[in-house]
């Protein structure tokens, strides 16, 4: 009977490393956890209201002093690239499901996690600055949780006049003397205003992020955490334009080089902080994005 019980456990003992074994050999489908750290240069970024002693001050390439009370940008259009170059679409075309408002003001919108990640080794990452062209619409009955994280509440992510999503919301105070400073940025339309049967597509504004890991996120057992700086300072003194922000002037027409409110702002200017942001889409792909850590 001792013989017996002893064969029994042995047996048990055998299979449960059997199953070690097999767990080991074949790792299960698990999570990525992307980590934004907004920052000016290599200072993570504290908002704060004109008078505010706290909020991080940061100083141009012109060597304007300005800080942010709001900052927000929408991440979306996920892809992971394996070491072996195939490429892994995470819901890119659910914004329920693969993509988010990232707000400062809000720290748990700051880690953003990618369920069911298929196992293996990843190099890569690609991501939109924004929406897309054919998903940029005010969609509440196809994406409705991102239309209510993005759209209809506070975040106040779209345009008013109902062409589509802002990609980032960027308001603050820029000199000593803390005049307002209000940046959105965000696809247009062009048209007879009123009459939705002449609307076409104007600037788009959707910028194509991609970047390489310093080291592969390995999934499969652990859940790696990718850290995506994105340095602010790039808005005002970026890799494509060195820009200078100034006050209202000019006419209701825009014929001026205002660039401090969204409502003054032209198209074309609007396009160099976008393209200061999110790159060119040629000679910068990276904008004011980079990763600073994979951890496995």
């Amino acid at each position: 009977m001792k013989n017996y019980k002893n064969f029994l456990l042995l047996s048990a003992f055998s299979l449960a490393l059997m199953s070690c074994s097999k767990n080991d050999n074949n790792p299960v489908a698990n999570d990525i956890t992307l980590h934004f750290n907004n920052t000016f240069k290599n200072t993570t970024i504290v908002l704060g209201d004109a008078g505010s002693f706290t909020a991080t001050v940061n100083t141009s390439a012109e060597g304007q002093v300005h800080h942010f009370s709001e900052l927000k940008y929408v991440i979306s259009n996920i892809r992971l690239i394996k070491t072996d170059g195939n490429e892994f679409p995470y819901n890119i075309n659910d914004l329920d499901k693969g993509a988010t408002v990232v707000n400062q003001a809000k720290p748990q919108t700051l880690d953003y996690v990618l369920s069911n990640i298929p196992a293996g080794e990843y190099k890569q990452i690609k991501f939109g600055l924004g929406v897309r062209r054919d998903l940029n619409t005010l969609d509440q009955v196809r994406f409705p949780n991102f239309y209510a994280e993005a759209g209809a509440n506070d975040t106040k992510m779209h345009w008013e006049w109902g062409a589509g999503y802002r990609f980032t919301k960027l308001e603050g105070f820029f000199e000593t003397d803390g005049k307002e400073m209000s940046i959105h940025t965000g696809s247009t339309v062009v048209g007879t205003d009123g009459d939705p049967s002449t609307y076409a597509q104007g600037v788009d504004a959707y910028r194509d992020i991609i970047l390489d890991l310093p080291n592969p996120a390995t999934v499969g057992r652990n859940i790696p955490k990718i850290t995506i700086k994105a340095d602010f300072d790039k808005l005002l003194s970026g890799k494509t334009n060195t820009l200078i922000l100034k006050s209202k002037t000019g006419d209701n027409n825009h014929n001026d080089d205002s660039n401090a409110t969204p409502n003054t702002m032209s198209a074309l200017q609007m396009v160099k902080f976008v393209d200061n942001l999110g790159g060119n889409g040629s000679s910068d792909i990276s904008g004011m994005f980079s990763i600073t850590r994979v951890t496995n």
